[in-house]
């Protein structure tokens, strides 16, 4: 008999609709009528169209797609940082983030303190998150006291360094990262890569997105692969990537995947 790893996340039914105001030029015989005055039209756009799938603890999902397929939509609404417009997200466990340079970080503030934000957004104490200074200020290169000035003062180098090296030492049940193994030098992408096959090794729950299908093939236990708002396919990092491959190189004439 075997054992069923528990839930650490588990979505049914999600949908997320943004409402978009666009403008529309009247014509003349319009701008006559209304004196000018632009008439604004709403268009509501569905990023996520009714996903329904679970992740166990300690699997490492990767999360692919093309631009605008709902990848960071639904990174978002995982963190908490969207609310579903529809369905439900059922998160078990602390959750970590790093889904963009910066989000969540102030600038005017220092590194040290943005260290601090983070922490206590992971829903660690001042204690704990002081004892992890040191090493998340080496872990990020920050050098001659760095981590002392404000944010503001950082290259875009520091500031996505500092960004992952916060999120990575939270030790997090969860933790969901959205491209950022794409920013950095050589030297740092290697210490990240190196530092998530670490955590995939500790049972954590790991959400992977990225455009980088060799990263993917490596690091995932299984990817899903998104397409306009819905989930084309969920299978071994192999399967999917293959298929994800073929549709990117012939489009929608690409071998179906409903049975994978």
């Amino acid at each position: 008999m075997s054992v069923t790893s528990p839930l650490s996340v588990s979505v049914t039914d999600l949908h997320v609709t943004y409402r978009v105001n666009v403008d529309r030029r009247p014509t003349m015989s319009q701008a006559v009528r209304r004196l000018g005055r632009r008439q604004r039209i709403v268009h509501e756009v569905e990023a996520l169209r009714g996903l329904t799938f679970d992740v166990p603890q300690g699997e490492v999902l990767g999360v692919i797609g093309a631009n605008g397929a709902g990848k960071s939509t639904l990174m978002r609404t995982l963190a908490g940082i969207l609310p579903p417009t529809r369905g439900r997200v059922e998160v078990h466990g602390r959750v970590s983030t790093l889904l963009a340079l910066g989000v969540g970080f102030n600038s005017k503030l220092t590194g040290r303190d943005n260290v601090v934000l983070g922490g206590l957004a992971a829903g660690l104490n001042r204690e704990e998150i002081a004892a992890r200074y040191d090493e998340i200020a080496a872990f990020a290169d920050l050098r001659d006291n760095a981590i002392d000035m404000p944010m503001r003062t950082y290259s875009s180098g520091m500031y996505s360094r500092l960004a992952f090296a916060v999120a990575v030492h939270m030790e997090p049940d969860i933790l969901i990262i959205d491209e950022a193994l794409s920013t950095g030098d050589a030297k740092f992408k290697k210490k990240s890569f190196d530092r998530i096959k670490l955590l995939c090794g500790q049972a954590r729950t790991i959400f992977l997105v990225s455009h980088g299908l060799g990263i993917i093939k490596q690091l995932c236990s299984e990817v899903m692969w998104l397409k306009d708002g819905t989930v084309q396919a969920r299978d071994t990092p192999a399967k999917v990537v293959a298929a994800y491959t073929r549709w990117l190189e012939v489009g929608d004439e690409a071998v179906a995947t409903e049975d994978m």
